[in-house]
């Protein structure tokens, strides 16, 4: 049977689609979708997105299975509809899942309900095909599985999932995990060999983590396997506890670890094991989730590529996440990146204060300091010899340097940015009064060592030499 010729031109081509069953605009398709839907449908942007281009003429059916099966967990009913068959799930009232889908056929109708009824027929084999796996894979406990873990090959190099499983153990008891996320390190990996994960390989660890629940562990154990592989993406939330959060940890290091020592290092758009995405939720959870004591140098075990791996992640994650200019996260992290949590803590405390009147010319002269000495080439050796400052602004700007040390010892960081904030008005007389580069050496190196003292005690919070000044700006 040849193919029809419809004949159109610029002018009719949309609406002869439309009468030849073709939807032309996606944003009309998006609303024929949403507006042929009746029940409460849980929200799904990236579903909905890829049954707009799916379809030419979509339209809704509600279909409807036995409520029997809402016995199997929600995460496996909710997998088979979304991922198997690209249905949205519905939910009651209380907005729990409901025995309902809405399925959008690509045709204009269903009026003698055929389509709808095939749906439902195939959504029951598979939901068949999910209760057997569930109720077979129960006579064998996660404890049980743990040994089979050695015939399940982890990387050919790095060894099974039983040799990565003693290792996050190990090293989730060295993060300071307690029994409970010991345990969940121990049993984490066994769902691999269950016939669920099999069949749902999407459902990995949230598998491990139901079973667990089921099979008597306790609600830490149970939830941390749950939660191992969190945070998937910049949009997924990091593990819910703190047992949680340091398994995880410790279960995405020692892929880095493994593959940074083996050479498995991320270059350019190749990066087939995934290790930005472990580096980055490493980052995401000692930062936001605070419950690591970890440092970056910690977290590499003294590997300098993978040291230098994570921080590029923790700059990306600052600038680009959290939307830090990139001139205040360099100046942050050259004051100190090792914990992660106080930097944060510094970058948020210079953000507030940068705008304030005397902050940008303050680096802008911490950035002349810093010129002086390197064109000097100044090495500190010896104290600051009080007797050979000169009354008026350089002893003026030794003597604001002492009050506002003293004052911000106590003082939380952005009180402190503001304090030091203040001394622009001496440092500015200073350089505007004071020749650095004096006639007498004992004077010259005494002035030298004033001005390095000041740029060393002040940049504790941030290098205010690398931030970009408005004046720097117009330069560019």
């Amino acid at each position: 049977m040849g193919l029809a010729h419809i004949p159109v031109t610029f002018s009719n081509y949309e609406e002869q689609l439309r009468v030849n069953g073709v939807v032309l605009s996606a944003a009309e398709r998006r609303r024929k979708i949403l507006d042929g839907i009746s029940v409460k449908i849980r929200p799904d942007a990236a579903l909905l997105e890829t049954l707009v281009y799916l379809t030419e003429q979509p339209t809704a059916i509600t279909g409807s299975f036995d409520p029997e099966f809402l016995k199997l967990p929600e995460e496996v009913l909710v997998t088979v509809m979304r991922h198997h068959q690209k249905y949205f799930s519905v939910e009651d009232a209380a907005g729990k899942l409901a025995p309902q889908f809405v399925a959008v056929m690509n045709t204009a109708g269903d009026p003698q309900g055929f389509v709808r009824q095939g749906n439902e027929r195939v959504l029951k084999a598979r939901f068949n095909d999910a209760r057997f796996f569930w109720d077979f894979d129960q006579k064998k406990t996660l404890q049980a599985r743990v040994e089979d873990l050695a015939h399940v090959t982890f990387q050919a190099r790095l060894g099974s999932y039983l040799d990565k499983t003693h290792r996050n153990v190990a090293l989730t008891r060295e993060l300071g995990g307690d029994e409970h996320a010991q345990r969940a390190a121990l049993l984490a990996k066994a769902d691999l060999t269950a016939e669920l994960v099999k069949e749902f390989t999407e459902l990995q660890g949230q598998i491990g983590g139901l079973y667990a629940r089921h099979q008597g562990e306790p609600e830490a154990v149970a939830q941390a396997i749950y939660d191992q592989y969190r945070p998937a993406s910049m949009e997924d939330a990091i593990p819910s506890t703190r047992g949680g959060q340091i398994f995880a940890v410790a279960d995405k290091l020692d892929t880095l670890r493994g593959c940074f020592k083996i050479g498995l290092i991320p270059s350019g758009s190749k990066d087939p094991l995934a290790l930005r995405r472990a580096a980055q939720g490493v980052i995401r959870i000692v930062i936001e989730g605070k419950q690591v004591p970890a440092t970056v140098s910690s977290l590499a075990a003294g590997d300098a590529q993978l040291e230098a791996f994570l921080l590029d992640r923790a700059r990306y994650y600052f600038r680009d996440i959290l939307g830090f200019a990139y001139d205040e996260v360099n100046a942050v992290l050259a004051s100190g990146h090792d914990d992660l949590v106080d930097a944060l803590a510094r970058l948020e405390a210079l953000r507030a204060v940068r705008p304030t009147p005397n902050f940008e010319p303050l680096a802008a002269s911490f950035k002349r300091i810093q010129n002086i000495l390197k064109q000097a080439q100044f090495t500190p050796s010896g104290s600051l010899d009080q007797q050979l400052l000169e009354p008026g602004e350089e002893i003026d700007l030794f003597h604001a340097y002492a009050g506002v040390n003293r004052q911000i010892q106590n003082q939380p960081y952005r009180a402190a940015l503001e304090t030091i904030a203040s001394l622009r008005p001496p440092v500015d007389r200073f350089f505007d009064k004071v020749l650095v580069n004096a006639k007498d050496e004992r004077v010259r190196r005494n002035r030298l060592t004033l001005l390095h003292t000041l740029l060393a005690e002040f940049s504790t919070i941030a290098d205010f030499s690398e931030i970009v000044t408005t004046s720097q700006e117009n330069k560019a």
